[in-house]
This record gives C-alpha cells, sequence and structure tokens, in this order.
C-alpha cells in the first residue's frame, strides 16, 4: 500500500517548500509578538489545511474544469520561484500576516500567521496538489505527517536549533534546498507538459 521511496520523495519536496528550518526567524518573530506560541496547535492546524486540500483539492479543481496535471505545471512555476526565492535571497510573494485589529493572543498568533501561512502556505497547498499527478494520495498523506513531526519538534526547540545552526547555517541550509527545490520544479513541468500537448499526428 505504501511505497517508502515514494514516501521519501513526496517528504523532501514538502520539507524544502515548508522550510521550517528557514522560516526560525519569522517563528522568533511571531513569539516575539505575542509572548509564546503553542506548537502543538500550529502544527495540527496546518496538518488539517494540508489533509483537506489533499483529499478534496483535486475535487475542488474538477468543479472549475482544471486536471491535476495541468495543475501540477501551474505548481511547478510556484515552486521555481519560491527556489529563486530561497537561492536568492529575495521576496517575491507578499503574504499579509498583520491585518488590522489582530489580536495578540498568542493562540490566535499560533494559527494565524503561524500555522497558515508560515507553515501550510500557498506554496505548499500548491505543492500538495501538484504532488497528485505524480504520487498517490496515501504516500503524500504520510509524507505530510512526518513533516508534521519535523514541524512540532523544530517549533518545540526553535532558540536551540537557531544557536546550533547560526545564522550562517541556517542561510546555507535554506540555499541548499531552495537549488533542490528548482530542480523539482523543472522535473514537475517536464513531467507534466508533455499530458497537455499529446502528439496528434
Amino acid at each position: 500500500m505504501f511505497d517508502l521511496a515514494q514516501i521519501g520523495k513526496a517528504f523532501l519536496i514538502l520539507f524544502a517548500v515548508i522550510d521550517i528550518i528557514g522560516g526560525i526567524p519569522m517563528i522568533l518573530s511571531v513569539r516575539e509578538k505575542a509572548g509564546k506560541i503553542y506548537p502543538a496547535r500550529a502544527t495540527l492546524v496546518s496538518m488539517g489545511i494540508m489533509v483537506t486540500f489533499l483529499y478534496v483539492g483535486e475535487a475542488i479543481l474538477s468543479v472549475v474544469g482544471i486536471d491535476v496535471r495541468s495543475f501540477a505545471v501551474a505548481g511547478s512555476f510556484i515552486l521555481f520561484f519560491i527556489a529563486l526565492e530561497m537561492i536568492l535571497g529575495i521576496r517575491l510573494f507578499k503574504e499579509d500576516t498583520s491585518a488590522p485589529g489582530l489580536s495578540t493572543d498568542p493562540k490566535v498568533y499560533s494559527i494565524v500567521p503561524l500555522a497558515f501561512p508560515v507553515i501550510a502556505g500557498a506554496g505548499t497547498i500548491t505543492t500538495i496538489l501538484s504532488l497528485r499527478a505524480e504520487f498517490s494520495r496515501a504516500d503524500i498523506f504520510v509524507a505530510i505527517l512526518l513533516n508534521m513531526v519535523v514541524v512540532v519538534v523544530v517549533l518545540l526547540l526553535t532558540n536551540r536549533i537557531e544557536r546550533m545552526l547560526g545564522r550562517v547555517g541556517l542561510i546555507v541550509l535554506r540555499k541548499a534546498f531552495g537549488i533542490i527545490l528548482l530542480a523539482i520544479a523543472v522535473k514537475l513541468f517536464a513531467g507534466n507538459i508533455t499530458y497537455l500537448f499529446p502528439d496528434r499526428s
């Protein structure tokens, strides 16, 4: 039922997109504003978002007349630009994480912006839907669960990880996964674009 090789590939792709290690500065910023964060709450909410899109995302696409492979091609562009952000240290996607009047309740901050969009952002959701063209739902689900284990550990040990890796270590790790993600984006594009233009000769 489960393919360990496929789970491993899906895990690495989601790990690179979620980029929880690279998100440590944002996590520290959120905790500074809220006073503290709730790792379990943030993890469960973000996992709920991911699993929901894994199982009903394809149905949503069918309602608007889009097939999974078309979405995978579109998703490859999103991954491409996320990878450029990681490699070049630039900001292409602007997300409003400080809406006027947002409560400073740590429980609220653990959901917005921590669970969404820091952990389960647009890039993550797009990736999960795109992966449906390459992997089974069961394998993607396990990959999500494994990533959530990593997420909750990082949230619990944020300060220790930051001290251990240091600023330079975080940057190097982010760029390394950016290069991997760039290669994944190219592979996802190449593997699905041909299905959109079948040979009619």
